[in-house]
């Protein structure tokens, strides 16, 4: 087939803003080399701005000595991260796991919680370390995404919560199951590691629900290293929320619960301060690389992409696509023909959470219960998609598809 033109230049002149490595930095080694001389390309890559712009920060909290406990790079990255993302009230964690562990302990949830099977696992992790019965509801095949009528179907007098996952970003169909939430007085958790930046209707995706739940992991759009935040919906959830964060610690010598330590460091507040003067080229350049997979794969025999959603203001974290299970051997056959030319696609996410040992014997996970849920892990694949995927490298990406 024809290749499809990608722009993914930068602009002439401009200093280059995302971590090409400067002449002091030139002896460290470069990308790891695939099985057949060609670059290995991974799903993903972390955003890495210049070491050089990254050292004046890392001066400033040597000589203050302030390392965690809420230093000014703390406070600062939840001032500036709030702004950003359109948002109140932010704490920041030390990662996505512990800020969903802990939303869930701030909003009092016990007993059951309705979840998808269809994520990462720490979803379904949070509310077991937390002695919440997980119980799973099928998804959307269009959005992957909860489906309210399956969320409403599993409520019983048990039910407490609806966590609810934002699946490659795209949103949840957050009216309905906040009416739902409304008419069976239920709180909503909003797993959102993947919806940074995201806008719904031209608002944050963030503002939704009770709390919403980021991950600044390496692998995100936007990271800290490691990393996370609640979105608390007032100022007193985010009190009670940094209470929790910090062992319960109100001041020196009052404890106000039975919190952890979930505290983010100064390194990882540094590392987002920088972060977001690069964020939004950064996605800028992954939109680009989106449009050129859809051009590229459109008609592709086999291959479907999930379509747009109407008012949705998308962060392009993720390009999945749906791989007919009878065409070329389907998904596996795909999967391993791309190993083959250095291409190291993902299966996010397969298996389902339910099929899990510790979550397989629950009545919700039996397969009867997750026929959509089970069809899209089985057919699903993850392209590379990272601001400095080169166009030469995508266009390998697409003929390894195609070819």
């Amino acid at each position: 087939m024809a290749r499809a033109a990608l722009r993914l230049e930068r602009d002439r002149g401009e200093p280059d803003r995302f971590g090409r490595v400067r002449d002091e930095l030139a002896r460290l080694p470069p990308r790891p080399a695939g099985g057949r001389g060609e670059e290995t390309l991974f799903v993903t890559r972390p955003l890495l701005p210049p070491l050089t712009e990254f050292l004046p920060y890392l001066a400033e909290i040597w000589q203050s000595r302030q390392l965690t406990n809420g230093g000014p790079f703390h406070a600062q990255l939840e001032a500036e991260l709030a702004a950003h993302l359109g948002v109140e009230h932010l704490a920041l964690f030390a990662n996505g796991t512990l800020a969903l562990m802990t939303a869930l302990k701030a909003l009092a949830v016990e007993g059951e919680a309705i979840t998808t099977p269809y994520s990462f696992v720490a979803t379904a992790h949070s509310l077991l370390w937390n002695n919440i019965t997980p119980v799973f509801a099928d998804v959307d095949s269009a959005t992957c995404n909860l489906d309210p009528e399956r969320v409403a179907a599993a409520i019983t007098p048990r039910t407490s919560a609806i966590l609810a996952v934002h699946c490659y970003g795209a949103p949840c169909d957050v009216e309905a199951i906040g009416a739902i939430a409304r008419e069976n007085e239920l709180k909503v958790i909003y797993d959102a590691a993947h919806a940074f930046g995201v806008k719904h209707r031209g608002q944050s995706l963030l503002r939704h629900g009770d709390m919403a739940v980021l991950s600044f992991h390496a692998t995100k759009v936007f990271h800290t290293f490691e990393g996370g935040a609640i979105v608390c919906p007032d100022a007193d959830a985010k009190r009670r929320v940094d209470f929790l964060k910090n062992f319960g610690f109100a001041d020196e010598v009052t404890i106000e619960d039975c919190g952890i330590n979930g505290k983010m460091n100064e390194v990882q507040a540094a590392m987002g301060l920088l972060q977001l003067k690069h964020v939004d080229r950064a996605i800028e350049r992954r939109a680009a690389i989106d449009a050129f997979y859809r051009r590229a794969l459109a008609g592709a025999p086999g291959i479907e992409m999930l379509a747009p959603i109407p008012g949705h203001t998308p962060n392009y974290s993720y390009f999945p696509i749906l791989v007919d299970p009878a065409w070329r051997g389907g998904r596996e056959a795909l999967y391993a023909r791309l190993r083959q030319a250095s291409v190291h696609g993902r299966r996010y996410f397969y298996p389902l959470i339910s099929d899990m040992p510790m979550y397989r014997d629950l009545p919700s996970a039996a397969p009867e219960n997750l026929p959509r849920a089970r069809a899209l892990a089985e057919k699903i694949l993850c392209l590379p998609i990272y601001p400095d995927l080169e166009a030469h490298e995508a266009q390998r990406v697409v003929d390894a598809i195609t070819g």
